[in-house]
C-alpha cells in the first residue's frame, strides 16, 4: 500500500544507504565522500556529503559538529547557486535548532528552507521543511497551527504513499491528541504509524511510534505492557545509534515507572535520562527529565521546600528558552504541590 522508507537526506553518491544504517557508519561514509568531493572539486557533491555529515552528527548528539556541517553544506550549495541543496541544508539547520531548544531560529531556518525548496521544485525538501515547522510549533505549544500543518502533510503523504512522511504526520497528530486527552485517537494514530513504519522498513519511525504507544498504555494503567514496548524501541535506538531518541525513550520509561508508583526506580531512570540529555546539550529533554526527577523525589519524601525551590529555578531557566509547553508543565507541578500543601 505504501512505499518502502527512504532517506532523502542521503544524496549524491550516498543515496544508496539504507534509512536504517547505524549513524556511526553513516558518518564514516559521509566523511569519506566529503574528502572525495573536495578532491573532485564538486560543489554539489560536497554540499550533499556535508548534509549527511550534519544529520549523522545531530543524531549522534554531537551538536556543535552538526552545526558546523550544515552551515558548510549551505555555503557549498550557495557557491554553485543550487537552491535545492541550500533548502536541504536549511532544513538540517532548523532541525538542529529545534533539538537545541532554539525554537524561533528553528522556524526561521525551516521557513527559509521551505521557500527555497518551493522555488527549486524540491517537493521532498519542501515536505520535510513543513513537517519540521509543524513539529517545532507543537513543541512550542502552538497546537492548533501545528495540527493544521500535520493534517496537510498527512493528506499529501497518503496521496503519494510516502512512508516516512505518513509516519511523521501520524505521530505528530497522535502526540497532539494525547496532549488533548484523547487517548483513543492517539492510540489509533500511533498504531497506524507503527504498522506503516514496520511495513516500510522505517525503524526510526517505528521506535518513536512504539514510544507513543507505550505512553498511552501507561496512561491507561498497563505499565508492564508499556515497559515491554519501550524495551523494543530501545533496541532499535541502540542498533541505529539514535542518541536523542534513546534519551527520550529513557525519559518515557521514567514516566511509566512514576505512574506505576515505583518512585525509586523512576528517580534513577530520570537521572539517567537527564545525564544523557545534558551530554548531547538538549535542553528540552533535560528539563523534562529534571521535572520527573523532582516529582519522584517528592514522592519519596524529600522535604517539600527544597523541591519547590528547584522547580522554581527550573521554571526560571525555561524563561530564557522558548519551550512554553515545557514551562507550563513545570508550573502545573508547582501548583499541584501548593494545592497539596494547602
Amino acid at each position: 500500500m505504501y512505499g518502502k522508507a527512504i532517506a532523502p537526506e542521503y544524496q549524491g553518491q550516498l543515496r544508496g544507504m539504507s534509512v536504517n544504517t547505524a549513524y556511526e557508519d553513516v558518518l564514516a561514509a559521509a566523511l569519506a565522500r566529503e574528502a572525495e568531493a573536495v578532491y573532485e572539486d564538486s560543489g554539489l557533491e560536497l554540499a550533499q556529503a556535508r548534509l549527511t555529515i550534519a544529520e549523522a552528527y545531530r543524531r549522534l548528539g554531537m551538536l556543535d559538529e552538526a552545526d558546523a556541517a550544515w552551515r558548510a553544506s549551505y555555503r557549498a550549495a550557495r557557491s554553485i547557486r543550487e537552491e535545492g541543496a541550500m533548502a536541504w541544508a536549511l532544513w538540517s539547520g532548523g532541525t538542529l535548532a529545534r533539538q537545541r531548544g532554539q525554537l524561533t531560529a528553528a522556524v526561521q531556518w525551516l521557513s527559509a528552507g521551505r521557500e527555497l525548496a518551493q522555488r527549486a521544485g524540491e517537493s521532498l525538501a519542501y515536505g520535510y521543511a513543513v513537517a519540521g515547522i509543524a513539529e517545532t510549533l507543537r513543541i512550542r505549544g502552538d497546537h492548533e497551527e501545528a495540527r493544521g500543518l500535520h493534517e496537510q502533510l498527512l493528506a499529501e503523504a497518503r496521496k503519494r504513499g510516502e512512508c516516512r512522511h505518513l509516519v511523521w504526520a501520524l505521530e505528530g497528530l497522535a502526540q497532539l491528541d494525547r496532549n488533548a486527552g484523547d487517548l483513543d485517537s492517539a492510540w489509533r494514530r500511533f498504531k497506524e504509524a507503527a504498522g506503516i513504519a514496520e511495513e516500510g522498513g522505517d525503524e526510526r519511525g517505528l521506535a518513536w511510534a512504539l514510544r507513543g504507544l507505550a505512553d498511552v498504555r501507561s496512561l491507561r494503567g498497563e505499565h508492564d505492557e508499556a515497559l515491554w514496548l519501550l524495551s523494543r524501541a530501545e533496541q532499535i535506538c541502540r542498533r541505529m545509534d539514535l542518541t536523542s531518541a534513546l534519551a527520550y525513550n529513557r525519559k518515557m520509561r521514567g514516566n511509566v515507572l512514576f505512574r506505576a508508583c515505583w518512585y525509586g526506580e523512576a528517580a534513577r531512570t530520570y537521572r539517567d535520562a537527564q545525564n544523557m540529555f545534558r551530554s548531547i546539550k538538549e535542553p528540552r529533554g533535560a528539563a523534562l527529565a529534571e521535572l520527573g526527577l523532582l516529582k519522584s523525589l517528592d514522592k519519596l519524601g524529600r522535604p517539600r521546600p527544597a523541591t519547590e525551590q528547584e522547580l522554581h529555578a527550573l521554571r526560571d531557566r525555561l524563561d530564557s528558552r522558548e519551550l512554553r509547553h515545557t514551562k507550563r508543565m513545570v508550573e502545573e507541578a508547582i501548583s499541584e504541590m501548593a494545592e497539596v500543601a494547602a
